[in-house]
C-alpha cells in the first residue's frame, strides 16, 4: 500500500473526520492548504465514491502531495451519501477545520444540500461528479465549479444518439432524485420526440421486477437507463437475465457502463452504448499519463469518476499556482479556478459563464477485445463538440 493510498483509507467508524496529513515530514510545520473532501465511502453512492476517492489519491501522489507547491492536507469524512450527514460534515469543515476548498459528493441531493454552507462562507466547491441543473442556472453561485459536466449533459449526448439511430419508442428509467429528474429531461431534451415512459426507481433499489414487468409490457424499441453503482449492477442483470436484451435495444448513462460496473457485470455488459465526456482511450498526453498511472497504482482501468476527481486537484493545483499560494482574497481565488489552464484528461475544456465546463462529448460501445478484456471502446466521432450545458443563458454571472 502506497503512502497516498493510505492518505485516503477511512477508520472503522464511518462518520469520523479523518485529517489526512498531505505534507512530508520536512515540511509538516508550514501552514497547509485545506481541502474538505465529503466522500460517499459507504451508502448507495460507495462504488462512485470509492472511484472519486482513488482519482483525488492518484493526482496528490502524482503533484508530491501538495497544490501550487505548497503543502496541502486532506480532511475527509464519509456521508454514506445521506443530505443531513453532509451537512454536519460541511459545517465542520468550515467551522472548525477552515477549509480552503471543498470536494467530494457523489449524490446531486447531497451537493444542494451542503452547498448553502459552503457558498456562505465563500469557499470554493469543485464538484467531482454532480452537477445539478439548479447551480447551472439560476442559482449559479460564484463559488460552485462543475468541473465534471452538468447533470443533463451526458443524457442529451445519450438522446441525440437515440434520434440519429432513429429509435421509435424509448423508456427512460432513473432514480428519483434530483440526478434522475435532470437525467430524464436530458435525455429528452436530445432525443426532441416524446418518449413512451419514465419510470422512477427508489435511490439504494436492487429488486428491479416490477419495473422489468412494465418494460416487457411497453414493448419499446429501446431502454435508456441512468443507474449508478450497485443500482446499475443490479438492473443489467436482471434485464439480462429476463432476457428483454432480445426484445428491445438498452442504452446507458456512462454511470452505470464504466468499469465499475462492467467489472461486476461481466459478459452481458458486451455491446452496450453510452454517451461520456470521458474515456479512458482518449487520445491526449493528459490523459495517456493518467491511464497508465492509475493502472499502475490499482491494477485496473479508471473509471470517469476518477477522471473528474482527477482533474479537479490538477485544477486547483493550477489555480493556487496563479494566484501563488495566497488564498485570503477569496474572489481572486474563485477567479483563478476559472481561468487558470490545467491538462485536463479530457484534453481541451473550459469553464462557460455559469462556471461548468465546456467539453466534448462521445458514443462509447462496451466490446471484449482479443486478449478477453471488457471495457469501453470510443466510437469514431462526436455526438457534441465543446458543448455548453442548457442552462448557462439562465446564470446571471458572466
Amino acid at each position: 500500500m502506497t503512502y497516498a493510498r493510505r492518505l485516503f483509507t477511512l477508520a472503522p467508524s464511518a462518520l469520523a473526520t479523518a485529517a489526512l496529513c498531505m505534507a512530508s515530514a520536512s515540511v509538516s510545520a508550514a501552514n497547509p492548504i485545506k481541502v474538505g473532501v465529503a466522500l460517499d465511502i459507504s451508502g448507495p453512492f460507495a462504488g462512485p465514491g470509492a472511484e472519486i476517492k482513488d482519482g483525488l489519491n492518484l493526482a496528490a501522489k502524482l503533484l508530491d502531495n501538495k497544490l501550487g507547491g505548497v503543502p496541502a492536507e486532506f480532511i475527509q469524512a464519509d456521508t454514506a451519501g445521506n443530505p443531513e450527514t453532509a451537512r454536519q460534515v460541511a459545517d465542520r469543515f468550515i467551522k472548525r477545520d477552515k477549509v480552503d476548498f471543498f470536494t467530494g459528493p457523489v449524490g446531486s441531493n447531497v451537493v444542494l444540500a451542503v452547498s448553502p454552507t459552503v457558498f456562505g462562507a465563500k469557499v470554493p466547491f469543485l464538484s467531482a461528479n454532480p452537477g445539478p441543473s439548479q447551480l447551472a442556472g439560476k442559482q449559479c453561485n460564484p463559488y460552485f465549479f462543475g468541473t465534471s459536466y452538468q447533470n443533463d449533459a451526458m443524457h442529451e449526448a445519450a438522446g441525440k444518439h437515440a434520434a440519429d439511430k432513429a429509435y421509435k419508442k424509448v423508456v427512460v428509467l432513473a432514480p428519483n432524485y434530483p440526478a434522475g429528474k435532470d437525467a430524464v429531461n436530458g435525455f429528452k431534451r436530445g432525443y426532441q420526440h416524446p418518449v413512451v415512459d419514465e419510470v422512477y426507481t427508489k435511490v439504494g433499489q436492487l429488486d428491479f421486477a416490477a419495473e422489468l414487468a412494465q418494460l416487457r409490457a411497453a414493448k419499446p424499441d429501446a431502454v435508456y437507463i441512468f443507474q449508478p453503482g450497485g443500482m446499475g449492477i443490479n438492473f443489467i442483470k436482471q434485464f439480462m437475465g429476463a432476457g428483454l436484451n432480445k426484445d428491445m435495444v438498452l442504452i446507458s448513462s456512462p454511470f452505470t457502463a464504466d468499469q465499475d460496473i462492467i467489472a461486476a457485470v461481466g459478459e452481458p455488459m458486451v455491446g452496450i452504448y453510452n454517451a461520456s465526456s470521458y474515456a479512458h482511450d482518449l487520445d491526449n498526453a493528459a490523459n495517456q499519463q493518467f491511464v497508465a498511472e492509475f493502472q499502475k497504482a490499482y491494477g485496473r482501468l479508471p473509471t470517469l469518476y476518477a477522471a473528474f476527481a482527477y482533474d479537479v486537484v490538477m485544477n486547483l493545483n493550477a489555480a493556487v499556482k496563479a494566484v501563488g499560494g495566497k488564498l485570503d482574497d477569496k474572489a481572486a481565488v474563485a477567479k483563478a479556478i476559472k481561468t487558470a489552464k490545467f491538462d485536463s484528461v479530457r484534453g481541451n475544456v473550459r469553464y462557460g459563464n455559469n462556471q461548468f465546463l465546456t467539453q466534448d462529448y462521445y458514443l462509447r460501445q462496451v466490446v471484449k477485445t482479443k486478449d478477453g478484456l471488457i471495457t469501453n471502446a470510443l466510437q469514431p466521432g462526436k455526438i457534441f463538440t465543446a458543448h455548453q450545458d442548457s442552462f448557462a443563458a439562465e446564470c446571471g454571472m458572466k
